[in-house]
């Protein structure tokens, strides 16, 4: 292949080369006849497929060919089950060949840095852990259909205000444990066929154009194989682009750009070589793709309705169920509230829009499941184009949530509220959706809440319902999903993906979001999510990974293979998991890992594995775990590597981040210990706190002779001397001690310390 396409570089010209790395219209690349090099579409989305019809608008906003839309990202992370996503991106890879798509535009795997990101339904977690396992089953299942994705945005794009100027202000160390895991670990699982470079700047210079982004760390470090193509209209200039690692320009330039890049090769600003390597990762996508095109491809619509109803049912988590009032029961009367239960909110706005195939009513759904036995009774409650409160709808409303022995009301953010293109400005529902709680809790004792939207929203009525169940942005079988939940045909095994805040200034970014002018520095560091709320000791509305059930789990038997491992050995970590209560059920096991005493701020726990399992009532399986280096190390920005420091480690298993049940400690020894230099400006606590040097420290303490000028206070005399420089004992020396004495010290304290190297 590589001959071929080398022979190919070899016959085109200059201009064909330039043109190459431009689409030739929205969605389709360039192609070249007179060498057989064809035209490729490529097309939206990370939950469904958003192909534009023939003379559809020219954003393909509207107009595009039916498909199935999936529950959003946001959602699919909730499920936290990497089988069932990889089986919607084989559904999603099968879809593309049948539209004769060779690269669908996902996933998104940006970090949630604040729940007002209008585009947060369209991502996957705040955990980069989470966020990366899920992308990899997501990719792999697509592109075990020979359909290639773009893992996006490539990198920090966790804002739509100004994204396409702004500048993402990030420290070395926060940048490669937060805002790039997410993308390291799902480029080294799955090497998806191409990444997708992000609109803003990071650290000063735009994304599109970040040679250290795209070239050295997507490539030389982590080993990516693909091509990187702009966000639409991501380009700022494209010969800066090119060099440092952008082969595709997305949408057509009309021929601007590629004229750039052939004067950039006549002047001799741009060698011809670094072109040619651009083209050959583009015709290696081509040609891969027409190898792995499947004439007349179809797919069964009922079949992937099913699964997208299936993967609604385990996104969708049950935050609140007091006195068990779910599963309902089937009899009696339960009154619907809510246009959402007619009207579904199913998807989020912009790019990802999906013209689904079919569309599950809620009410419908559940009339179906309950049967005779059950009379609904449905009322309006609100009109979704306005946020007014009809003060009429209420009413009725009212009275009918009182005739019936519950009340099902329907609620959450609408289409308007979140969207691609700008953000959220605060957490509430709209007024008439409050005003309808308010006054339905006030007739009826025995209320469910199910929400719709694509982010956390702040809950003040919380206390007025019994039960809340997240719903997310369901895609197309979301009614069906709802239905089967909430009258227990399937048991909710959804746990949060994404910390729910009490109100939004809770929130680690609400200080800094969305920047200044055309800058947002990420201040609060590494500290995001739950990391955030733990470390500040600050209660959630809801925990990051906390899900309810209609079943109860007991977890036993936490074992690890050793106790003590060197940092390249593999731990392995089991633990046992009950099915104690009446029905089957999932439950998904969380795994943290948190460094008892480290040099370094660190968070307190940090997910490092996660396991969903299915238990039969009365069953038990014991659920395993392996940790390499990773889960233990942070990254050290001197060494530009990650490090793990020798200590004791915690292994905590939960339920969800706050919910730990079993814990147990292992020590890890560094293979490749700091080296450690001492100089004079070294404090005297730091070689305390060494081992190898803290005789010495104590024998400098002793010869300062100041323990009887502090008298009775020995420990304010330790703490002074603590972070007194050595360089300090010439001074207080009084000529006993001198720049020589210093001189010698360092060197034996810098032998000492070479043995711990």
């Amino acid at each position: 292949m590589k001959v071929h396409i080398r022979s190919l570089i070899d016959q085109m010209t200059l201009e064909e080369k330039a043109g190459l790395c431009s689409g030739l219209d929205f969605w389709n690349t360039k192609g070249i006849e007179r060498l057989g090099i064809p035209s490729l579409m490529v097309t939206d989305g990370p939950h469904g497929l958003r192909k534009q019809k023939e003379g559809a608008d020219h954003l393909g906003l509207h107009n595009s060919v039916p498909a199935t839309c999936f529950p959003s990202a946001a959602g699919m992370a909730s499920s936290w089950n990497r089988e069932l996503i990889g089986q919607v991106g084989k559904a999603l890879g099968e879809e593309s060949q049948a539209e004769n798509v060779a690269v669908l535009l996902g996933p998104g795997v940006n970090i949630k840095r604040s729940p007002l990101c209008g585009r947060n339904f369209e991502y996957f977690s705040e955990d980069p852990f989470l966020s990366s396992e899920m992308a990899a089953h997501h990719i792999k299942g697509v592109q075990s259909q020979g359909v290639g994705t773009s893992l996006k945005h490539f990198a920090a794009n966790n804002q739509e205000h100004r994204r396409m100027s702004v500048d993402a202000v990030i420290d070395e160390r926060t940048l490669r444990e937060i805002y790039l895991a997410s993308f390291e670990g799902a480029v080294k699982q799955s090497q998806p066929w191409s990444v997708m470079c992000a609109y803003n700047r990071v650290n000063g210079e735009y994304a599109s154009e970040n040679e250290y982004l795209l070239t050295k760390i997507l490539r030389d470090e982590w080993g990516f194989e693909g091509f990187v193509v702009s966000d639409w209209g991501a380009v700022n200039e494209r010969v800066k682009a090119l060099v440092a690692g952008l082969e595709l320009e997305m949408p057509s330039s009309t021929g601007i750009g590629d004229a750039k890049l052939v004067a950039a090769v006549r002047s001799g600003e741009l060698p011809e070589e670094t072109l040619n390597l651009a083209v050959e990762r583009l015709l290696t996508f081509i040609f891969k793709a027409v190898d792995n095109r499947k004439p007349g491809a179809a797919y069964d619509p009922e079949a992937h309705h099913a699964l997208a109803r299936k993967m609604a049912e385990e996104s969708m988590v049950l935050l609140k169920n007091e006195d068990g009032i779910l599963p309902l029961r089937k009899q009696g009367k339960i009154a619907v509230i809510g246009e959402f239960a007619k009207n579904p909110r199913y998807q989020g706005g912009g790019s990802s829009h999906v013209n689904p195939t079919k569309l599950d009513d809620a009410l419908e759904e559940m009339e179906a499941i309950a049967g005779a036995s059950v009379a609904f009774m449905y009322a309006q409650g609100y009109k979704l184009e306005s946020d007014d409160i009809d003060d009429l709808l209420v009413a009725e409303a009212r009275e009918t949530a009182g005739k019936g022995d519950a009340a099902v009301l329907f609620i959450g953010l609408p289409d308007r509220y979140e969207s691609e293109g700008y953000d959220r400005t605060h957490m509430e529902i709209p007024d008439n959706h409050r005003a309808l709680i308010e006054a339905v809790s006030e007739v009826q004792p025995n209320l469910v809440v199910v929400l719709s939207n694509g982010s956390p929203v702040e809950m003040p009525w919380i206390g007025k319902v019994k039960a809340v169940l997240e719903g997310y942005l369901g895609g197309q079988a979301f009614g069906g999903a709802v239905a089967a939940l909430l009258l227990g045909e399937a048991n909710p095994s959804g746990k949060l993906a994404e910390t729910f805040p009490v109100k939004l200034s809770d929130n680690p970014s609400y200080l800094n979001f969305p920047g200044e002018g055309d800058k947002v520095e990420y201040k609060e560091g590494l500290f995001v999510g739950y990391r955030y709320y733990d470390k500040k000791e600050v209660e959630p509305l809801f925990p990051f990974g906390h899900g309810l059930s209609y079943t109860r789990f007991e977890y036993s038997d936490l074992k690890v293979d050793k106790q003590s491992l060197m940092d390249n050995e593999k731990l392995q970590v089991s633990v046992t998991v009950a099915n104690a209560g009446g029905r089957a059920g999932k439950e998904i096991v969380q795994l943290y890992v948190r460094d008892v005493e480290s040099s370094v701020i660190r968070p307190q726990k940090e997910l490092k594995g996660f396991a969903k399992v299915e238990l039969q009532q009365g069953e038990r399986k014991t659920v395993t775990f392996e940790l390499d280096k990773r889960a233990f190390a942070y990254y050290n920005v001197e060494r530009k590597d990650w490090h793990v420091e020798t200590g004791t480690f915690e292994l905590l298993v939960g339920q969800s981040s706050r919910e730990i049940v079993l814990s147990a400690a292992v020590e890890v020894e560094s293979s490749e210990p700091l080296a450690v230099v001492f100089d004079r400006n070294t404090n005297i606590g730091d070689l305390m706190a060494n081992p190898r040097t803290a005789g010495k420290a104590n024998a400098f303490i002793a010869n300062f002779g100041l323990e009887e000028a502090l008298g009775d206070n020995p420990e304010m005399f330790l703490a002074m001397m603590r972070y007194m420089p050595l360089r300090a004992m010439i001074g207080f020396g009084q000529g006993k001690y001198t720049e020589e004495m210093l001189a010698r010290d360092l060197a034996e304290l810098n032998g000492l310390a070479a043995l711990t190297s």
